[in-house]
């Protein structure tokens, strides 16, 4: 039996807001005698929005009338009504996460369908969801190599390394095509970033708020974010600049990097860069740094991939979700249910194989992809675990997991654990010795997420035996 849902993705990054609409087909592939188990089996994209600038007021605001009349008028000229849509994703990314009212404008949106993914997107996680969306980690694993997707946005560049389809390292760097801005017409210089005025001081360039550029100046300004990115991924170089425009952390740059990859808006430049596209047509220096990334030795010294997405890689999707249960095998104090719309942190195969202290250390670093303004949010970490744990083997996960999490235990926020093989009971039972008396958490098995999903796990049902999970995977337009 198979359903047809409307759903419909929102991407409000540093630069630009769009919106795309999308037909799924979900089916039930179970027998009639078994549990229930939905996939999305096709999507057709039905819409895809203009590209709107994110409107910020004076004041560093995002503008949430302006936003909430892009959509309706969006929706007006697919000719949809919001009571068709039944999910979707609303994902806040870029410099416009941080804005002080980023959490208004999705309360704001979040009536705009009806079981919406909602989240703010720090660095890392958006580094996750980009280089989904590109393609990157598909091919990572198609391929059998290792991959850099770099997400080029108005305000940053989100870079996630993929190997063998898991997901290895993120990374960000204050480098984007709008930390220059100026009037297209008389190319009087009307903004530049706190970081890249720093630069131009250190460098002696001309390039002054209100004065008309200087070409070769800005030139030499793009050069040295090119050559910041050329080192992010592994090239040799002695740019002073490096630590200054890292946002958050640098890639590890412990492994080789085959490939890398191009999403977000300067990608769309990078791809142009042969076209003779007037260099401030957009009044800031994205076809500029897309022009020099195309001339630059990443394409010289790397295996340079298309991606399969570019400016609407972050999400062009919506949350489609996949029904699963855990049973039997379940552990869960009473009362931390329901959950809803947790992002799931998926450990690589290669991290399991670690040591107890190792691993724990490996949570705690990945645990940070996670954080928005330094503060880690809540996230369900996932294992694959094994079939025939030892009971060594399960006191080393449990002792990993408690130590690796204890960022989040100290927040008081609820411990979720989620394993694909049969162990829950017996970890969740490791685990329960470890945590504080009543301390909310919950584990359970027979569950495939991978990084970048969402999590709902409802109430218990089947006296108690059973809870109802629904995984939310970001749909990207390919």
């Amino acid at each position: 039996m198979s359903e047809k849902i409307l759903s419909v993705g929102l991407d409000l990054g540093t630069a630009t807001t769009q919106l795309v609409l999308s037909e799924l087909t979900v089916e039930n592939i179970a027998s009639v005698f078994t549990i229930p188990r939905v996939y999305i089996t096709n999507k057709t994209v039905l819409y895809k929005s203009d590209i709107l600038f994110t409107p910020i007021s004076d004041q560093l605001l995002i503008e949430v009338d302006q936003i909430k009349d892009f959509v309706q008028r969006e929706y007006q000229k697919a000719g949809i009504q919001k009571e068709a849509i039944q999910m979707g994703a609303v994902i806040i990314t870029g410099e416009t996460a941080r804005k002080e009212n980023a959490a208004q404008v999705l309360q704001a949106l979040s009536g705009y369908a009806g079981d919406f993914v909602v989240a703010t997107a720090g660095p890392d996680l958006e580094s996750i969801i980009a280089g989904k969306g590109a393609g990157s980690h598909q091919y990572s694993q198609e391929h059998h190599t290792s991959i850099v997707n770099i997400d080029i946005g108005g305000g940053t560049s989100n870079l996630a390394l993929f190997r063998e389809g898991d997901l290895q390292d993120t990374a960000c760097f204050d480098i984007g095509g709008r930390l220059i801005k100026l009037d297209p017409s008389s190319h009087r210089l009307t903004y530049i970033a706190p970081k890249l005025q720093q630069i131009i001081q250190q460098e002696g360039l001309q390039l002054e708020l209100g004065k008309t550029v200087n070409p070769s100046d800005l030139n030499r300004l793009v050069q040295i974010l090119t050559e910041v990115l050329e080192m992010a991924v592994g090239l040799e170089g002695t740019c002073p600049y490096y630590d200054l425009l890292v946002t958050n952390h640098a890639l590890k740059l412990d492994q080789v990097i085959s490939c890398v990859s191009f999403s977000g808006g300067v990608a769309d430049a990078i791809l142009a860069a042969d076209q003779g596209l007037d260099d401030y047509l957009y009044g800031d220096i994205g076809i500029l740094l897309g022009r020099s990334l195309a001339h630059s030795r990443i394409f010289k010294e790397r295996t340079v991939i298309q991606a399969s997405e570019t400016i609407r890689a972050t999400v062009v999707g919506a949350g489609s979700h996949t029904t699963d249960v855990s049973g039997s095998t379940i552990t869960y104090i009473e009362n931390t249910l329901p959950l809803r719309n947790i992002p799931v942190l998926k450990l690589s195969a290669e991290d399991e194989e670690l040591e107890s202290s190792r691993l724990a250390q490996i949570i705690k670093d990945k645990l940070h992809w996670f954080s928005l303004e330094n503060e880690v949010q809540q996230v369900a970490l996932a294992l694959e675990g094994q079939r025939s744990p030892s009971f060594v083997k399960i006191e080393e996960y449990a002792d990993a997991i408690i130590a690796g999490m204890a960022e989040t235990l100290a927040k008081g926020l609820p411990l979720v654990v989620v394993l694909r093989e049969d162990m829950a009971k017996v970890l969740g039972q490791s685990l329960f010795v470890r945590l504080p008396a009543d301390y909310p958490f919950v584990c359970i098995d027979s569950v495939d997420v991978q990084n970048g999903d969402y999590i709902d796990i409802g109430n218990p049902i089947v006296a108690g035996s059973v809870l109802p999970v629904v995984v939310k995977t970001l749909v990207f337009d390919s």
